[in-house]
């Protein structure tokens, strides 16, 4: 953090990463980071600045400076590459620094009185002040009700209430920075186990042991544990209805269109954000726990292990004999170097597929009789109708920001029955998020009338995929 902080052009790279990887977009493919790093350093060129390097070396430094993480995620065609922990909060603090807020708010000293009250409430064990709190508590919202139905409805102040929302965006940025923390977290721990594993002396040990006995050690953890707890708050539909609920009445108020284009963004995708960093946490902690299991239960751990105690063996006894043995004597050993036949890529061959085709006369089909609603019905049968899917799942997405399997269910038929479902799972494979360890029941409709009932992996689809589910 420091680093960057100090980097001779620190400025100018704090601007370049919290534009490409701290505003809209979290994690980019490596290629498309260095395209659109190659965008931004020719723009930066042509109003001065010196940048005389390629994206691909200043990329490079960047990992080696520790402020970029790369991962190869499962199934993914490239590399990810995303900010570090301590590169975003240097950023974050740059850019706190050059905005304009004031710290000091009535809706953070309110914010502070309010938790201070129900934290002396919640630990309270006297009866009797617990019950004179609960009264008053009654009293104070029995005569809320009674001036509303006076007419007396009070609201917040614009003022006081962009302020709170503002400090409501903050906290939420605050939200989602941690869960990159958390992934930092559970890298570290991954790593630590794996060298505790490899040092541990003896048959077995308390890591190995829990291993070999089936239990999860990264979500047994403390993070994995906190973890946990949030994500299923996160995931939890009476919560989550709440908290879009919330997201859209306070987009319809009129203090909104006073906040930052960035801040009325980030509000409007609160929930898909929190949704897709928690996601991204959930399949590192998951990777880690079945890369661990599967490395203790194969012969991957048992040949790491023989290497370590090798590697161990050979530096003891290169210690014993560095005073016997000068750098420069002959031990009497030949070591034979390895190498390998290199060849120019310009000896290869192009293939020409002609010379591969065989020559066959056409035959003429006869005419079948076949008509095309005959065509259309046996289609109809055989493959799923994935654009009517997609047409409804835009038809959802208008009106809400997140669409769950049940929604999609409950609010269109399925014209082709299980066929729909399992279409709805495909596209939610590709272009939604798909949770396999939190099933839900389902209930569809199909073309005979009949009503289903079913269990299936809990799917959600968000606005912010429009675009990737093409018509």
């Amino acid at each position: 953090m420091w680093k960057l902080l100090r980097a001779d052009r620190g400025p100018v790279i704090a601007a370049l990463l919290e534009n490409l990887l701290l505003r809209d977009e979290k994690v980019l493919f490596a290629s498309s980071l260095e395209e659109r790093l190659t965008r931004d350093i020719e723009t930066l060129r042509a109003q001065g600045y010196d940048l005389p390097f390629a994206a691909t070396a200043y990329i490079r430094e960047w990992i080696d400076q520790g402020w970029l993480s790369r991962r190869l995620a499962s199934g993914a065609p490239e590399e990810e590459i995303s900010l570090t922990t301590d590169a975003a909060n240097a950023v974050r603090f740059i850019v706190g620094a050059t905005e304009t807020r004031r710290t000091a708010t009535q809706s953070r000293l309110a914010t502070v009185i309010s938790r201070l009250q129900k934290l002396a409430e919640e630990t309270d064990g006297n009866r009797q002040s617990r019950l004179a709190s609960l009264l008053e508590q009654r009293d104070r919202i029995d005569r809320e009700i009674e001036r509303v139905n006076n007419g007396q409805v009070t609201t917040l102040a614009d003022d006081l209430a962009l302020e709170s929302a503002r400090d409501i965006i903050f906290l939420a940025e605050e939200l989602i920075s941690d869960f990159r923390q958390v992934r930092d977290e559970f890298e570290h721990l991954n790593r630590d186990l794996r060298a505790t594993l490899m040092d541990h002396e003896g048959s077995r040990g308390h890591v190995l042991e829990k291993l070999f006995s089936g239990v999860d050690v990264i979500g047994d953890s403390e993070a994995g544990r906190t973890f946990q707890a949030f994500w299923r708050l996160l995931n939890d539909y009476e919560q989550s209805a709440i908290l879009d609920d919330s997201v859209d009445a306070l987009n319809s108020r009129s203090f909104a269109r006073n906040l930052r284009g960035a801040d009325r963004r980030m509000l409007r995708n609160l929930t898909g954000l929190l949704l897709k960093e928690g996601s991204t946490v959930h399949e590192v902690q998951q990777s880690f726990a079945r890369g661990l299991k599967h490395f203790v239960q194969s012969r991957e751990f048992m040949e790491n292990r023989r290497l370590h105690h090798l590697l161990s063996a050979a530096q003891r006894g290169a210690v014993q004999a560095k005073d016997q043995l000068r750098t420069t004597a002959n031990i009497g050993f030949t070591l034979t170097s390895t190498g390998a036949r290199m060849a120019s890529v310009a000896q290869w061959g192009l293939l020409d597929p002609n010379m591969r085709m065989e020559v066959a006369a056409m035959e003429k089909v006869p005419e079948g009789e076949l008509s095309l609603s005959k065509i259309a019905e046996m289609v109809q049968r055989s493959e799923i109708n994935l654009r009517a899917l997609k047409r409804n799942i835009h038809t959802l997405l208008e009106t809400k920001e997140v669409v769950s399997l049940s929604d999609l269910l409950e609010r269109f038929d399925a014209e082709q029955g299980l066929g729909s479902v399992v279409g709805y799972l495909s596209l939610a494979a590709k272009h939604g998020q798909i949770f396999d360890d939190n099933p839900c029941p389902i209930e569809w409709t199909g073309a005979d009338g009949l009503r289903r009932r079913a269990t299936a992996p809990t799917v959600f689809f968000h606005r912010d995929q429009l675009h990737a589910l093409q018509l």
